[in-house]
């Protein structure tokens, strides 16, 4: 008896080795799925089972030689959607899920979260001693805290999402469960906060161009559950350019446009290279300055009014080769936001709009690279992690060869001698020291150089650099504090006749920092507040001869110096499921600093040499203030599933203003300070529109109209000298004006049309 059992047990054995070591050989090119299953099945003991509808218009190509079974199915399912799954001899191929074949390790060990109420982020796996479980199945339920005494009300269940592939976080992500509707929006951090009532819940995920997902909850007390998104790979090369469907009819936020790079890269643009700058200057409401241009204007207000910012750092010129491509490397940024109404309390310093542009963080996961040669331009970008996924850098590098272009062009143009150049370098660096603490550093510098003969010759820079600190105080409390520097000048020459050559420069200087926080205080309310301060340290002009022969008279024009401070509160509220209202308030105060001196003018007159009282010379600290509140309010009202109406009203204030001279194509134009003589702009914007989602969610339509009023505008006076003026206010004369308009929008999955 005992020897039959034995000769069973190994001819059992002898079996499945037979079967593990068996391998086949299929040649198939570009030929129906269906035809490798029969192969497989033909030529081994396997059995496969799958969807139809999923595989009949799938075609593969395989060239495999004594390979096993299992290997070749899984390459030929590479990139398709479609996952494998083994047991025994059955093969199970289904689209987006995977079959488990067996119990996942530790199925009876009770998983618990951390609770809110302790928030010490002790280990999230009781079995595994694990810090950073993701939420990875659609299928298990998750429970997050302790099932014993469970909490009576609204929960906080927090967390952060992330790609699945790189370990970025994800911006602008929805989070919703159904019944009740409740919704929220990931930071830009990744980061979520959301009011749910206990019990068993299914959270839905979305996110624009990523994989729709869902995962099954069951919360006890309030904890933290983080979650990995997979990229949607579509079959057809669309063009995918919508914001998050929900947000389009449930939030307050109106005139705001949010794009990633991912959008921004499938749209066609010069040369090959994706734009960032052209691409805002295509949405409604936006219009580009004129062509070989480096500014655009929103709502009817000026270049000027607009703030562009990219990792907080302001950028004054956003612009390369007389406008041709865009300041920003398009492979390491991340997303967009363009606010022409509905402006945040946390922004301030233009009237107009902001424009907040962010970098990745780079892949936390593997090191890559990637490489691009253009006929204009070459570009170069590095990431992965250091040493841990805790710490990732990317660093990019883009630069051109564009001088063979003014070489083609005819010898009458005057231009054949010309050149033009420009390259910019980016870095980031993130570290992660724990569950409460993310460290970030920024920098970026770029240079532009150009002439059009050998005698005239043009350069500026941009250069920027900040440190970002992101605490955690508690599941209902988030705080980000940020310090940089911010840089920008230009540069002239010309040695045309060298008794008259001259050098004249231009360049600014600002340092900033800001504490900005999240207050997540309940389900009805998400209170943001902070503080910032601007230091701006300008030099208006330097005028110096240019060679030993010039005998042009050198010429300083006095710094000009001051601080912007800031303190801003707003309150998301939600009335109802229906009314949400978000409220808030920003009081800015101005400082001029000396030592400056000034003239005084007769009073009721327009300041000219000829109305000159006195000259004034202030000493050091600040010897003029501008203070004031700018109100920020807007308005949502759901009257059906899927339509609302908005309305929204601001106010702004801004202390900087541009002197640009529009006949000449060369970046002279610089930027004055608000001092004694020159009051700061101040504008106001009133706008309503109504919001519609159409054909389940495919299509969102919209149509929005305003009206902006703007006063101390600068305007120039006849043979206005912008240029090297010490008593510029002589030659400008502040005026109001007035913008309105009607935006309609129409968003699809397939593309997008606006007006």
């Amino acid at each position: 008896m005992r020897k039959t059992i034995y000769t069973i047990l190994s001819l059992f054995l002898f079996l499945n080795l037979m079967e593990a070591q068996e391998r086949i050989s299929v040649q198939l090119e570009e030929q129906p799925i269906n035809s490798l299953f029969l192969e497989i099945e033909q030529q081994t003991p396997y059995r496969i089972f799958c969807n139809p509808e999923d595989t009949d218009s799938l075609f593969v190509t395989v060239h495999a030689m004594n390979e096993e079974p299992v290997q070749i199915l899984e390459t030929a399912l590479k990139n398709t959607g479609l996952t494998l799954s083994v047991f025994n001899n059955h093969l199970f191929i289904l689209k987006d899920r995977i079959l488990l074949t067996s119990l996942p390790e530790g199925y009876f060990d009770r998983t618990v979260l951390v609770q809110a109420g302790d928030y010490d982020l002790a280990d999230f796996s009781l079995t595994f001693n694990r810090r950073d479980q993701k939420a990875t199945s659609e299928n298990k339920v998750y429970e997050i805290g302790e099932a014993s005494g469970q909490a009576s009300g609204r929960v906080t269940l927090t967390g952060s999402v992330v790609d699945f592939k790189t370990g970025e976080p994800m911006v602008g992500v929805a989070l919703f469960i159904s019944e009740p509707l409740i919704a929220t929006t990931t930071d830009g951090f990744g980061y979520y906060s959301i009011q749910l009532p206990p019990g068993r819940h299914e959270l839905q995920i979305k996110g624009m161009g990523m994989k729709d997902t869902k995962r099954q909850i069951l919360l006890h007390s309030g904890g933290k559950l983080d979650i990995e998104l997979e990229e949607q790979v579509y079959t057809l090369r669309e063009v995918t350019i919508s914001s998050e469907r929900i947000e389009n009819v449930r939030s307050t936020n109106m005139g705001v446009e949010r794009l990633k790079m991912k959008e921004i890269k499938n749209i066609p643009t010069a040369f090959g290279e994706a734009d960032i700058i052209r691409v805002v200057m295509s949405l409604p409401g936006v219009k580009s300055v004129g062509e070989a241009s480096s500014g655009f204007n929103v709502r009817g207000g000026a270049t000027d009014q607009n703030l562009i910012l990219f990792n907080d750092g302001v950028i004054y010129n956003p612009t390369h080769l007389f406008g041709f491509f865009s300041a920003f490397n398009p492979d390491v940024v991340k997303d967009m936001e363009l606010y022409k109404s509905s402006i945040p309390s946390k922004y301030g310093g233009r009237i107009s709009s902001v424009l907040d542009i962010t970098s990745r963080e780079g892949n936390k996961k593997e090191f890559q690279g990637s490489a691009s040669l253009g006929l204009l331009t070459s570009r170069l970008t590095l990431e992965g992690p250091v040493f841990s996924e805790k710490t990732s850098f990317i660093v990019g590098g883009r630069t051109t060869y564009s001088d063979w272009i003014l070489k083609k062009l005819p010898e009458k143009s005057g231009y054949k001698d010309g050149s033009a150049g420009f390259y910019d370098l980016n870095a980031t660096v993130s570290h992660k020291f724990n569950e409460y603490n993310n460290l970030y550093v920024n920098g970026y510098y770029s240079r532009d150089r150009f002439s059009f003969n050998a005698e005239e010759k043009y350069a500026y820079q941009n250069a920027n650099a900040s440190i970002k600190w992101r605490h955690i105080f508690s599941p209902k409390l988030t705080s980000v504090y940020t310090a940089g520097y911010d840089h920008y000048d230009y540069n002239t020459i010309y040695t045309d006749n060298a008794a008259s050559a001259y050098n004249l420069s231009f360049g600014i200087d600002q340092f900033f920092a800001k504490a900005d926080f999240v207050w997540y205080a309940n389900d009805k309310h998400t209170v943001d507040f902070g503080v910032n301060t601007l230091y701006y340290d300008l030099n208006p002009g330097k005028y110096l001869p240019e060679g030993e022969e010039s005998i042009v008279v050198p010429d300083h024009m006095q710094k000009e110096k001051a601080a912007e401070s800031a303190v801003y509160i707003g309150d998301r509220w939600e009335i109802t499921p229906q009314l949400s209202v978000n409220a808030g308030i920003r009081y800015t105060m101005f400082n001029v600093l000396g030592p400056r001196s000034f003239n005084a003018y007769e009073e009721g007159s327009l300041p000219s040499l000829n109305t000159i009282t006195d000259t004034v010379h202030a000493g050091s600290g600040s010897f003029q203030t501008y203070h004031g509140p700018e109100f920020r309010l807007s308005a949502r009202y759901e009257f059906a599933d899927g339509f609302s109406v908005k309305a929204g009203y601001n106010t702004m204030r801004q202390h900087i203003h541009k002197l640009s001279n529009t006949t000449i194509m060369s970046p002279t134009d610089t930027w004055k300070l608000s001092d004694a003589n020159i009051k700061p702009q101040t504008g106001y914007q009133v706008a309503a529109g109504l919001y519609k989602n159409l054909w389940n969610n495919t299509m969102e339509a919209s149509i929005e109209g305003y009206y902006k009023n703007m006063k101390n505008y600068l305007d120039y006076r006849s043979n206005a000298e912008l240029i090297m003026n010490h008593h510029i206010e002589t030659d400008v004369i502040s005026t109001e004006g007035r913008a309105y308009g009607v935006e309609f929008m129409l968003k699809k999955t397939l593309g997008k049309l606006n007006g």
